[in-house]
């Protein structure tokens, strides 16, 4: 099977959307007036992002995913994709499954493959997902309704969309650093695998929120990033986000057993810094809170209050009686990383 026979069999499909699709030196996109392009680009690496023998299927779902959850940080609809795709062989029977978890997704948003490339090498997925947001909203003066990081304010609510660091807990046990029950491990692997981007929540939030990052590489990290284009400073209560560890409730004993079997070191580590969550952390002004509600009833994605931003720059962590709290973890970054972290 030659290369463009791969890309007629497996990724050639109608694009209403698209003014020219599939087929020719470039894609044309038409984006309707008065809109902006919302433009991300995410690289997938086999051994570095995901394990060599991930499920293509689930592979296909992730990679999609995680460039949908950016679109999801600004608010934006998604509208169509690109496909770079590395392999070390033209496998039909990895091909078919790989494309069916990736068109499935892309179907779910109406957001549609338009090109790409394949050659040989190293297993490597390189998506690039186009979307659009009105260029002007709630506020008039603005350049845009988008969705950014910079626009927090002091006194402004912090919250967290979904669940945290089951992704995270889960790559653990598929690397073998601790055991789960089987249950608990198959809700934290799809959590892992099969993450969903909350476009939905980050639509609804445009015009309520104040910023908005996806949770990529750890909660201290992504809403470190808000921190530094924003100029604040934030507090966020350890009582209120170690609960988003789900596996902690599914032990028979609970979280406390969960924390005696696996330290409750494990917990934080996973929830402030293991990363792959794709969920939403967001700011918003004490006074959206009905507003935050709403969003969060219409998309059908429950949201979680864990602080709030303060003037004074730095990220402090507190307990449950506003004791500082200062657990040493660092977010994600793939230079600074002692050794790969295959998801």
């Amino acid at each position: 099977m030659g290369e463009f026979d791969l890309i007629r069999r497996f990724f050639t499909r109608a694009t209403p959307r698209a003014v020219l699709g599939v087929g020719d030196d470039c894609a044309l996109l038409q984006s309707a007036p008065g809109m902006q392009m919302a433009i991300s680009t995410d690289m997938l690496v086999a051994g570095r992002h995901f394990f060599a023998d991930t499920d293509p299927q689930a592979l296909g779902h992730k990679a999609l995913a995680v460039n949908l959850s950016d679109l999801a940080a600004c608010g934006a609809r998604p509208l169509a994709f690109t496909l770079a795709l590395a392999l070390p062989q033209a496998d039909e029977a990895w091909l078919a499954p790989f494309a069916q978890g990736l068109l499935a997704l892309a179907d779910a948003h109406g957001c549609e493959l338009i090109g790409g490339d394949t050659t040989r090498g190293p297993l490597t997925i390189c998506i690039t997902v186009f979307g659009e947001v009105p260029a002007r909203g709630a506020n008039p003066t603005a350049p845009t309704s988008a969705l950014l990081r910079s626009g927090a304010q002091a006194g402004d609510d912090i919250y967290v969309s979904g669940t945290l660091g089951d992704a995270a807990l889960a790559l653990r046990a598929l690397q073998g650093t601790l055991v789960l029950p089987t249950d608990a491990l198959a809700a934290a692997r799809v959590r892992l695998e099969r993450p969903e981007p909350r476009v939905a929540l980050g639509r609804a939030l445009r015009g309520v929120a104040s910023a908005c990052a996806d949770v990529s590489d750890g909660l201290l990290g992504d809403l470190g990033h808000i921190l530094d284009l924003s100029g604040l400073g934030a507090e966020v209560g350890m009582d209120r986000v170690l609960p988003l560890l789900a596996a902690r409730a599914q032990f028979p004993a609970g979280a406390a057993q969960f924390d005696q079997q696996f330290g409750a070191a494990t917990a934080q580590q996973c929830v402030l810094a293991g990363g792959d969550d794709y969920e939403l952390v967001f700011c918003a002004a004490p006074a959206q809170r009905a507003a935050v509600a709403q969003a969060s009833a219409h998309s059908a994605t429950p949201v979680t209050r864990i602080g709030h931003m303060q003037a004074a720059p730095g990220l402090r962590l507190v307990d449950g009686f506003g004791r500082a709290v200062a657990p040493q973890f660092a977010s994600f970054d793939h230079f600074s990383a002692a050794r790969d972290r295959p998801t």
